[in-house]
């Protein structure tokens, strides 16, 4: 019985994956030309899609990075955002990746969508420079906290309180 239940398990997650990715693909590609129509067009889908991204990832960051938890609903429910922020991470990047030329195929399927290199360009470009613009937020305010501890710690020293144990007793 145990065998039987890793063979269709076997089979039903890669079906269930192909499926998905084959739905998700055909959504994109009927989705896409419609974006154009956006006002800003595929630069506009391309900047939104950016943020979407950065956002998605900084906020799966965060949720992965939580203390641990005392409960097993709390820790489903963190495993749970972050696996929706990974996806708002991803999900952008794929869709439009779903747009590009297909490798080898001929079927009008696999077609150039018009505007989807526009927006990637555009959705990296943002991606990049949002994504930059945080990181060099976050470290500023690391540093400004590191340099808070270390005047503390002086004025702790400077009273006397500050000095480990050994240096107190020896």
């Amino acid at each position: 019985m145990g065998l039987v239940a890793v063979v269709v398990f076997l089979i039903a997650v890669p079906a269930t994956i192909l499926v998905v990715m084959g739905l998700s693909k055909r959504l994109a590609r009927e989705t896409l030309p419609e974006l154009a129509a956006a006002p800003g067009g595929f630069w506009a889908v391309g900047a939104a899609f950016g943020l979407i991204t950065v956002f998605g990832a900084t906020a799966g960051l965060r949720t992965a990075s939580m203390t641990t938890a005392t409960t097993r609903l709390t820790r489903a429910w963190h495993t749970v955002l972050t696996a929706l922020c990974c996806a708002l991470a991803f999900g952008p990047f794929l869709f439009l990746l779903s747009g590009l030329r297909g490798k080898n195929c001929r079927s009008t399927d696999c077609a150039y969508v018009h505007g989807t290199g526009t927006a990637f360009l555009t959705y990296a470009a943002t991606s990049a420079v949002v994504g930059w613009l945080l990181y060099r937020r976050h470290q500023a305010r690391a540093e400004e906290l590191r340099a808070q501890e270390r005047e503390r710690m002086r004025r702790l020293r400077k009273k006397g309180k500050g000095r480990t144990r050994r240096v107190r007793e020896g």
